[in-house]
């Protein structure tokens, strides 16, 4: 097995990995992922017993169990830069032998769900409803930097966007279909597009217009198959492409607290966020 060196993984003198501040078993198979660090506990609230709590960074980590069954949340902070940071850790954690720096001879397999927050694309969608991401795309630029094989419908898609915007360089996720078929029980599916920001990455205009001015209006009009991209975030590609290399199931589910189009925002958003909180869990004890 090929050892890897001290700088392509760096491990803290506790043994811990160097931004999580977590050790190998400090981790259940299913991770919840959120954005905001404060939002750890309020996932966390929802377990039986909360047996470890981390805090390193931006990074949260809550431990714990429901029913029988183990489970961790963890913020990842904005963005797929982030990303980049806990999916590779949270990876390492499980299928690399810290003492050797070998990979584990058995690859462990992780469900990864994000909780998150989204804004609707579509003129008349309904703000305060929960929204599985079917496909993600990829506008944040950190796909380029990893080399993925990509579906008959992840290429349609590709080719469809870059009639729209062709100097972008884009690629498309899937979810994992049997995290998704087992939560769309509860859950409408969507399209959900990744942005490497929040502002004009996203059509926001406060004193200078985004690049393209009408980049949402594009964005909304696009149709394969009868589909359209229902919303905008700015993780989700980040985590479905690096889920698919590192070999790991990974699920969004968003709580839609905007409609951009028709530019209203939830009345009580807390409301929605905890309302998504709740439905996740009742299907996380039959996962």
């Amino acid at each position: 097995m090929k050892r890897i060196s001290e700088s392509e993984l760096i491990i803290n003198p506790d043994g811990s990995v160097y931004h999580l501040g977590l050790n190998p078993g400090d981790l259940a198979a299913t991770v919840l992922t959120v954005g905001d660090p404060e939002r750890v506990e309020l996932v966390s609230r929802m377990m039986d017993d909360v047996y470890f709590t981390k805090n390193s960074r931006e990074f949260v980590t809550h431990t714990g169990r429901i029913a029988n069954k183990d489970i961790s949340v963890i913020s990842t902070g904005i963005g797929t830069d982030n990303i980049d940071i806990v999916l590779n850790e949270i990876d390492a954690l499980v299928n690399v032998d810290f003492g050797s720096r070998t990979e584990n001879k058995i690859h462990k397999s992780l469900n990864i769900i994000r909780l998150g927050t989204t804004g609707l694309i579509q003129p008349n969608a309904q703000v305060d409803q929960i929204l599985l991401s079917e496909l993600a795309i990829d506008a944040s630029g950190l796909s380029p930097w990893y080399n993925f094989e990509q579906t008959e419908e992840e290429k349609d898609w590709r080719d469809k966007l870059d009639v729209s915007f062709p100097k972008q360089q884009w690629s498309v996720h899937a979810s994992n279909k049997d995290l998704l078929n087992h939560f769309s029980q509860q859950f409408d599916k969507g399209i959900t597009y990744t942005a490497s920001g929040f502002y004009g990455p996203q059509g926001r205009h406060i004193r200078v217009n985004p690049n393209p001015k009408n980049m949402l209006e594009i964005l909304a009009s696009i149709t394969l198959r009868n589909q359209k991209i229902d919303n905008i975030e700015m993780e989700t590609a980040g985590i479905y492409g690096l889920a698919k290399v590192l070999g790991h199931r990974a699920l969004a589910i968003n709580a839609a607290l905007a409609n951009r189009t028709d530019g209203k925002f939830s009345a009580n958003p807390a409301a929605t966020v905890e309302k998504m909180i709740e439905q996740t869990f009742e299907l996380l004890e039959t996962l």
